[in-house]
């Protein structure tokens, strides 16, 4: 048993599976008083690893599409903006938009929780297992900055990878006539191909 037990912390190290190597021991007492049948045990040493690995990727993944401090659809008052229409918003949380490439509008004044719905929808999307990038009211000066410097196609490439790219505030900066056209270029290359929200 001894032994049995040791080669299995061996293939947990050697796999990277460290959540199941904390639970084992647990889940083995657990086993041995009877609560819990081997397949039950099986079955939670790899949902423990599973949970931790996706926590994982969710957090690596908001960071990386500056996704961060992370806000839910939860967490909107829905009743703080009357005119918004509820079923609506829990539409655009399936995700179907995403998937059709289509391109969502949120319009309104400032402070109206634009922002936190693109987040929250972005946040579906992430752990939907769907790419996601928010790009902030920079996003014409970095398109401009890569003109100058050679690098617009590939900046364009960049954030047209993504499943669901997330325009926030872009009607914050004012936008000259060659800011515009830099950003008909990205919304063209990205047209059918990936979803947009812009608020």
């Amino acid at each position: 048993m001894t032994a049995t037990l040791d080669s299995i912390r061996t293939s947990l190290l050697g796999l990277r599976m460290p959540r199941a190597l904390e639970a084992l021991d647990h889940l083995m007492r657990q086993l041995e008083r009877g609560e819990i049948s081997a397949l039950e045990a099986i079955d939670t040493l790899l949902a423990e690893e599973h949970a931790t690995r996706e926590n994982r990727r969710i957090c690596v993944a908001l960071k990386t599409a500056r996704l961060t401090p992370p806000k839910t659809l939860e967490g909107f008052d829905i009743s703080f903006q009357p005119s918004l229409d509820r079923n609506r918003i829990l539409a655009l949380a399936q995700l179907d938009f995403v998937g059709r490439a289509e391109v969502v509008h949120l319009l309104g004044p400032p402070g109206t929780g634009k922002s936190h719905l693109a987040t929250a929808l972005g946040i579906a999307a992430v752990k939907a297992r769907r790419s996601v990038y928010r790009a902030l009211a920079e996003l014409i000066e970095t398109l401009a900055r890569a003109e100058r410097e050679g690098r617009l196609r590939d900046k364009i490439r960049f954030y047209s990878r993504t499943s669901l790219l997330i325009v926030d505030e872009i009607g914050y900066l004012p936008i000259t006539p060659g800011g515009a056209n830099l950003f008909f270029q990205l919304v063209n290359a990205r047209y059918e191909k990936g979803a947009m929200i812009l608020t």
